[in-house]
């Protein structure tokens, strides 16, 4: 009875599904960042995080991986299995291991961080530590992103009110 208790699991345990960590295709018209719920843009950018239950999870934005990461929901979704991110290469937007890839500083990137992902390291190059570590001490162009957008509104405000006025 033991045996066959133990083959049983057995079969179990060989028929559960394996991870798949593969880099998955962004849907466009579904997909959305986890951090800030904006809809994914540019693959070039963007990220994707797989974790041991083959669940997807996305950002448009390395620096919303990075402040996700500092999130109680970061630990829970990833568990205790492993967790493959993905990033896409800031000129081809191919996907590459995220924390193997070199990332530089003062690209327009969707959410204002300014890094890029690159497959090979070049002078001014920061690992994923090294960029964790950056965007944890604020050195991103997320203000500059932030006033700029400001300014976008306000102008766009102004513009509405002066049509407005006109009628």
């Amino acid at each position: 009875m033991k045996n066959l208790i133990f083959v049983f699991l057995l079969f179990i345990i060989a028929c559960a599904p394996k991870a798949d960590y593969s880099p998955r295709k962004i849907n466009f018209d579904r997909d959305i960042c986890i951090n800030c719920l904006m809809g994914l843009a540019d693959q070039k950018y963007s990220v994707q995080a797989i974790n041991s239950h083959n669940e997807v999870i996305w950002f448009d934005d390395i620096g919303c991986l990075e402040e996700y990461m500092k999130k109680d929901d970061w630990k829970n979704w990833k568990g205790e299995g492993k967790t493959q991110i993905w990033v896409g290469d800031c000129e081809t937007g191919a996907w590459i291991d995220a924390e193997k890839a070199y990332y530089r500083f003062g690209d327009r990137t969707p959410m204002g961080y300014g890094y890029g992902a690159l497959k090979e390291k070049r002078d001014s190059t920061y690992t994923f530590d090294e960029l964790i570590d950056r965007i944890n001490k604020g050195l991103t162009m997320r203000e500059e992103f932030i006033k700029e957008k400001k300014m976008l509104h306000m102008s766009k405000d102004s513009t509405e009110t002066e049509v407005k006025d006109s009628l």
